[in-house]
This record gives C-alpha cells, structure tokens and sequence, in this order.
C-alpha cells in the first residue's frame, strides 16, 4: 500500500481518515506549524484542535453525522473534533468518561491516567490504550471504532527494523489485536464487525545523521547564543528522511533560496531537493496553498536520516539509538503500509493489486453504507462479497 508524503505518522493518519491527499487535508507535520516570525525558526504545536489541523472531512465526521457511535484510542489529529462519542487519548484526561469508567473498573488508576507518559514504557501504554479499545467495544459497541498502538513505532526507530526489538514489537502488537478481537466475539458482534488493519509507514534503517542548521550557522544563516537560536534567516524543519526548509522572512525568498539550495543540495546524504512548487507531484501543497508548506523540501539517501542541531561543526555523523526512521519518497517500497480486511461482508482470499492509503476511508464508508464522496482514493470493491 502506497502512503501520503511525508511518510510521518500524523499525516498518514489523517490521509487514512479522510481519503484525501495532504495537499488537501493539510497535515504535514506531528502537529500543527507555526511560522513565529521574520528572525524566528518555526515550532511545531503537537496538541492543536483537529479543526486547526484538518481542512477536510473525516470518515469519523460522516459516520457521526450519520447517526452512528464513533470512538478512537490513541489516533491523531482529532483532539476536540466533536464527532467522536468515545475516546481514549495518547495522553488520556482524567475527567474523561472513558478514563472513568477504566478507573472504576479497576483497568488503570487516576493516578496512572494523570501520569500517564510518565514512567512508563511503551508496552505498558499499548497495553492500557488496547484495554480501553476493548472496554469501549464491550461497554458501548460502536459502529466506527479507530485503534492506534505505538510500540512498533518506538521499537523500529530505536532498534530498526528487522531487529529483535523490531519482531518483539510486532509480536505484542499482534498479541494486542488479538485481545481486540477477543472482545469483539466476546461482544456478540463477529458476525457484523469489519476489521481492517493498516499502517502508517514503513521503516528504513539509519546509518548516519544529517546536520543540515550547523550548514546553515555555518554560513551565517542561523545565530546562536547560549546554545540556542538567537534569530535566523533560514531554518530546517526535519522530519526524519525528509525535511523542510523554511526562509522565516518571506519577503527575501527570491533573495536566500538561491543561497540555500546549493548549501542544502550540497551536504552528504541528501539524495533530492525539492522547491515548494514541485509539491503538489508528491501530494502536498505549494507555499501558497497552505503556510505550513516549506520553501524547500529535501529527501536524504538511503542510511541517512536528518537531525535537528545546530550547535557543533560536525554536518554528518553516526547514529546512535536512532537506528530506524520514515520520512523518504512514499514512492520508497520500504515505505509501504500494510492493508489487511477481515470479517463481515469481506471475501476470503482476496488478494489486492497495488493500493494507496488514500483508499482506505472511501472502503470503510462502504462497509458502513454511508457516503462519503470527499475521498480522492477509491472504493475497494473486489473485497467485498
């Protein structure tokens, strides 16, 4: 299964929920970017209402508008989205119902939840986000339920993949889905619940790291004082394997991009440059359509991956403890996501062409016999009986 560039974990969520590439749903980052200002380099705000973020409808906005019980555990890009009846956040909120309801059952305690990415691990989290996924099954049987884990994640940026971290990750991953299921039979709804499991990303491992701001301080783009940045002309927002690059005044675009393409293109391991006016060939918008869009864009080679420093001489160096990322060309097979569908109406058997992420919303409403006619990707209909 094709993903959406960038092949980062919010924007593939939001390209799965709504159907539509990123150059229409407008998430590009984990969060929300904000431009801060003609000498500042831009931040990301990861806990942004969803209606900041998602220009477009979501699968979960039509399933509720049409009158069905929505939840989601651990998905992104929805904080607040008003469409959703039961949730359990990443970081869950101690007054919610679902937290409640949990802390009564005896699953997990206030103090857990009010300390939840605190002092644990992550199996504990994916474990405890999959007791939710199974309380709000058994308890409130919803029509349209969204389930994210994040342990195989951590376990390939930290070890990469094809580890031994990689393969236990996914073994407790499986386990988990399995309890999952345990609840849907358990829940007497088998015979009438489509399962699909997907996934984000795929994963490649590093190598090397990419420095490209000391590039940039280096050539005087970029003023530190005390370690930190003072004011810059330009900034480098990195994204793993890709980055984007960012002339905080736009008023001397025409000025600095010449000066900083060639410094950019000219570092070790940076495979593509990209100007903003080539996004819309990889599915995200120009500077124009949306202000989180960089000026640049670059892509680094395979073993390579970008870090964001700006202190030091080094431009390149080994990696450490950061052995696997995302983030290059989805047009990368190592960056293929999964599609699996299982369960009520779903043939047995089937086994698909070449898909895209974008594909998977317009499938879902299907199965629940709602329209959803914003979705670019198309409906696959050899999966159904």
């Amino acid at each position: 299964m094709t993903v959406s560039n960038p092949s980062i974990t919010w924007i593939n969520h939001t390209t799965i929920a709504t159907g539509v590439t990123p150059r229409k749903h407008g998430v590009l980052f984990n969060g929300l970017l904000v431009r801060r200002g003609p000498t500042l380099p831009p931040k990301v705000e990861p806990w942004r209402d969803k209606a900041d973020l998602v220009h477009t409808p979501t699968i979960y906005d039509a399933a509720y508008k049409a009158g069905l019980k929505t939840a989601q555990i651990d998905w992104v890009a929805i904080l607040n989205s008003g469409t959703i009846n039961y949730e359990f956040l990443e970081i869950p909120k101690p007054d919610g119902q679902i937290e409640q309801e949990l802390i009564k059952a005896g699953i997990i305690t206030a103090d857990e939840v009010q300390n939840f990415m605190k002092g644990k691990n992550i199996v504990w989290n994916d474990w405890m986000w999959t007791q939710a996924g199974c309380h709000i099954i058994e308890k409130h049987k919803p029509n349209l339920m969204f389930f994210h884990l994040l342990g195989t994640d951590a376990a390939n940026h930290n070890h990469g993949p094809g580890s031994t971290g990689s393969h236990s990750a996914y073994a407790y991953t499986d386990k988990f889905i399995g309890d999952i299921l345990t609840s849907i039979e358990k829940s007497g709804l088998r015979d009438r619940t489509t399962v699909i499991v997907t996934t984000d990303h795929g994963f490649k491992k590093v190598n090397k790291v990419i420095h490209p701001n000391v590039a940039l301080r280096q050539a005087g783009l970029i003023r530190i004082k005390d370690s930190k940045v003072e004011s810059c002309d330009a900034y480098i927002m990195v994204q793993g394997g890709m980055a984007f690059v960012y002339i905080t005044d736009p008023t001397k675009k025409a000025e600095l991009l010449p000066v900083v393409k060639p410094i950019c293109a000219g570092l070790e391991g940076v495979a593509e440059v990209f100007d903003s006016v080539d996004a819309p060939k990889l599915g995200m918008p120009t500077t124009e359509e949306n202000q989180a869009m960089g000026d640049l864009i670059l892509f680094a080679k395979t073993g390579f991956a970008f870090k964001d420093i700006c202190t030091g001489e080094e431009l390149v160096a080994d990696s450490k403890n950061y052995l696997g990322t995302h983030g290059y060309p989805a047009s990368d097979p190592e960056l293929d996501g999964m599609f699996i569908a299982w369960g009520y109406g779903i043939k047995q058997g089937v086994k698909l062409d070449r898909i895209a992420n974008i594909d998977v919303a317009p499938t879902i409403a299907e199965s629940l016999g709602i329209p959803f006619p914003t979705a670019e990707g198309r409906i696959l209909r050899e999966i159904f009986k």
